[in-house]
């Protein structure tokens, strides 16, 4: 099974995250692509499509601002070997106040002709378990390439192109419940987020 580490960037990235790809478990027929930009959803995009051009079977997202488990990658893959097709990690907010990167809400609000972007945060959300979400960023999200074929067939292949109002991440996640896909945030899986130090689900909690 080829499975493409994907890194969206820009000209460098924290050393806590390099430590983590390093000692981050992964099968043999894993390549690792960073794409370097200043406009991430462009980096989104073009990584996607080398993706498709590789042939490979899953991606694994990462943002360059994360630190995650050595396991990572593995049980993100026993989700997807489970039958999920797009799975999360948790990790949370670098600002106060620190709330989960997944949401429960996630959406664009029709009024008197007009769009609204419309979301909502968990606030509290089940621990230690795989469950359903509307959306969540892209820090920690490995996806299987066949589900995203079938967008691309949908919608074509600039799939992280921003929506009214919402960033890239969340537009994806919009697009992919369109396709009839769903979503999923695995709790068990948790990871740091980093900043002037490395925001965590403590951090949440206070």
């Amino acid at each position: 099974m080829k499975t493409m580490i994907a890194v969206p960037c820009m000209d460098q990235v924290p050393v806590p995250f390099m430590w983590s790809l390093l000692y981050l478990d992964k099968d043999p027929e894993t390549s690792v692509v960073l794409e370097s930009g200043s406009l991430v959803y462009d980096s989104r995009n073009n990584l996607l499509q080398k993706a498709l051009n590789a042939d490979v079977d899953r991606v694994m997202w990462f943002d360059s601002d994360m630190e995650f488990p050595t396991d990572t990658m593995m049980r993100l893959h026993k989700d997807l070997d489970e039958g999920y097709d797009i799975v999360s990690g948790l990790y949370f907010k670098r600002r106060p106040p620190h709330s989960p990167v997944i949401l429960e809400e996630c959406y664009l609000r029709e009024e008197n002709g007009l769009k609204y972007p419309t979301h909502k945060y968990y606030d509290d959300y089940p621990k230690d378990q795989i469950f359903e979400v509307a959306a969540f960023g892209f820090g920690c999200v490995m996806m299987k390439m066949d589900a995203v074929r079938h967008m691309v067939q949908e919608m074509g292949s600039m799939l992280f192109a921003p929506a009214l109002g919402f960033g890239e991440d969340l537009s994806f996640c919009m697009r992919a419940r369109e396709s009839g896909l769903k979503l999923y945030c695995d709790s068990r899986v948790k990871c740091g987020h980093v900043g002037y130090h490395t925001f965590s689900e403590e951090d949440f909690k206070r």
